[in-house]
């Protein structure tokens, strides 16, 4: 028997930094490498950079628990924690901005599974753990180091694995959502109700679409099987006058004409329970004949592990093949229904090393490129029809800034869930993800308090995305739609609409702003929603107000996170701001105090942008 053990030999690590720059490589701390060594070979290396006294550490992905990491562990994993994240999350990165006397930052070149000790153990010490290639008996690892601002490190490693792409501009203005709309009367109704109400809508995302074990069919369409697993066009489908979805082609063409984009929900598994029937039998025995499913050691196909949806196939990306048979089956939907993107829902569920993909990839080094893949499958299809369009997506991982848009997934309706939110928000943007949103108020469980509903809405009228969403109820009453009117009816509050309307009002006055800040974001490679580091990375104070944060170059947010405030305080950094409601200047960095009636969120436009934007703030009577 031969245990595992660590040993200072077994590989290589390799340093790399800025040409001349010898002070980073200097940050190892030396006697730290080592190698996890068995029988076969090296299995894990791991080592320890320094960390100085006043450094704070910011990214590793989308993360829930704290904006500075600083005294955490936490690992880079892709994982399914249905709601309460905690140190889980769905989009990880071995990658993170270091702030301190002097900005710096690092990049684990692997798609492996790492661990990270963030001064918890040794406070000076930040120690990085990784899993090797097992077939490697004398493995090289690579470790980038980065100097400069956040914003300069961010921008390197963007260009490293891949620049963010720019969405289309319609996803600037609101959306609306809620997995129970599961007919194309109930989507009408819903989106007459807003235009009604003079809410303002311009994306739809309708989840209950599908048959859901093809999720290709709408529910109830009447077509012939295609027993070779070749792709339906529309004309292969009837669609009942009394069915869910009597004319789904009509339906998006009249959300159209109302200028409503509509998305669909896809999740890349076809279902094993119950045993399919249909088409999806058939499509089954395409996917384990043809061997377009992931598989295991043996060469069987993977069958999910996860609680949802469990024992489904799950398509391999990384074959052509594969992935264009998957994605022709969808085809008929953007080019003839004319959808304009896709909820590429449930990327988490490539689960084992053991995992075998058609690139000749293991589920060591596969599993957690496996989000990036699918959203790029989805992209790709959309390219190909000519189709404007995105994704909306849950899971990624490193690489995923090039196929937006992404949104935190599972959320109850808590504050606590409201302020992980943000923080999911801020550290995203850290990593590269620009183009992200949140199910304002949470879409989980009991409806949330008109209060916290409507500073969660103030907050999303200035994120990337603002949108609202609710989670299956099995149709019981009372509904638990995040809908405004829903939420003043279910709460007996009669501010939720004309607040709620007032800040939707304002987020379509924002649009212009949006669009062009946008577009210097993905030019700059700095992120539309950004933390306070990137603003003044070299000021103590900013990490003492993990909730606050610019949206774009000029406007400076400050979402009320607790319930029954009635003032709140605020930080200004360096430089000139103005109160966008009330007009009051100030000189930063200052501290400040504030009323926080319901219908304000404390925004601060940069002085210099004053007279553009302070126009978009006048009081409006409720």
């Amino acid at each position: 028997m031969f245990p595992a053990h660590w040993d200072d030999e077994g590989g290589r690590l390799v340093v790399n930094s800025p040409a001349g720059d010898t002070g980073l490589a200097d940050r190892l701390i030396p006697g730290s490498l080592a190698w996890l060594i068995a029988e076969a070979g090296p299995l894990r290396v791991r080592f320890a950079v320094r960390l100085e006294a006043k450094e704070h550490v910011v990214g590793f992905g989308e993360r829930f628990d704290a904006l500075d990491q600083r005294g955490r562990q936490l690992d880079a994993v892709v994982f399914e924690q249905y709601k309460r994240q905690g140190a889980r999350t769905y989009l990880p990165m071995p990658f993170a901005i270091v702030t301190g006397d002097e900005g710096w930052g690092f990049h684990v070149v692997t798609s492996r599974r790492t661990w990270f000790d963030v001064g918890k153990t040794k406070p000076d010490q930040l120690w990085i753990e990784a899993a090797l290639d097992p077939d490697e008996r004398h493995p090289v690892f690579t470790l980038e180091l980065i100097r400069g601002s956040p914003s300069d490190v961010l921008r390197t490693f963007l260009e490293r694995i891949g620049p963010p792409k720019l969405p289309p501009s319609w996803i600037f203005h609101p959306w609306m959502s809620a997995n129970e709309w599961n007919t194309q009367a109930r989507v009408m109704d819903e989106v007459e109700r807003s235009r009604r109400e003079q809410i303002p809508v311009a994306v739809v995302v309708i989840e209950a679409w599908s048959d859901e074990s093809t999720f290709v069919a709408f529910r109830d369409a009447r077509y012939r099987v295609h027993p070779d697993g070749a792709p339906h066009r529309l004309a292969d489908f009837r669609f009942p006058a009394d069915g869910a979805w009597p004319d789904p082609r009509g339906m998006v063409e009249e959300l159209h004409d109302r200028g409503i984009k509509v998305l669909l929900w896809q999740v890349p598994l076809l279902k094993a329970r119950p045993a399919p029937s249909g088409q999806a039998r058939r499509d089954h025995d395409v996917m384990v004949k043809r061997g377009y499913a992931v598989r295991d050691t043996k060469g069987r196909p993977y069958r999910n592990r996860g609680w949802w949806f469990p024992g489904a196939l799950l398509p391999d990306f990384t074959s052509p093949e594969a992935r264009e048979w998957w994605l022709a089956k969808r085809r008929y939907l953007v080019e003839e229904v004319g959808i304009d993107g896709f909820k590429t829902d449930g990327g988490e569920h490539a689960w084992g090393d053991d995992l075998r993909y058609a690139d000749g990839s293991r589920g060591d080094a596969g599993n957690n490129r496996y989000p990036v893949a699918y959203a790029a499958a989805y992209h790709q299809l959309l390219a190909q029809a000519g189709c404007d369009g995105i994704t909306f997506s849950r899971a990624g991982f490193t690489g995923s800034a090039s196929y937006p848009c992404h949104w935190a997934g599972d959320e109850d309706s808590t504050w606590e869930a409201f302020r992980a939110s943000i923080t999911a928000g801020l550290t995203a943007g850290a990593s590269g993800i620009f183009f992200w949103g949140w199910d304002l108020a949470g879409f989980s469980g009991e409806i949330p308090s008109a209060e916290l509903y409507l500073r969660a809405a103030a907050m999303a009228c200035f994120c990337p995305i603002m949108q609202y969403h609710s989670e299956y109820n099995h149709h019981r009453q009372p509904l638990r739609d995040r809908t405004p009117w829903n939420i003043q009816q279910r709460t007996g509050d009669s501010r939720v609409l004309p607040v709620y309307r007032r800040f939707a009002q304002l987020r379509e006055a924002l649009v212009p702003y949006l669009i062009a800040q946008a577009r210097l974001a993905v030019e700059s490679r700095r992120p539309l929603m950004r933390a306070l580091c990137f603003e003044a990375p070299q000021d103590p104070e900013i990490w003492n107000w993990p909730y606050e944060y610019l949206l774009g170059d000029d406007l400076l947010v400050a979402p009320v996170v607790e319930p029954g405030a009635q003032t709140w305080r605020v930080y200004l950094p360096r430089g000139d701001w103005v109160d966008a409601w009330a007009g009051s200047v100030y000189q930063g960095p200052v501290t400040l105090e504030r009323d926080v009636p319901i219908e304000e969120i404390p925004v601060y436009v940069r002085g210099a942008s004053a007279a553009e934007l302070g126009p978009l703030f006048g009081r409006q009577a409720l």
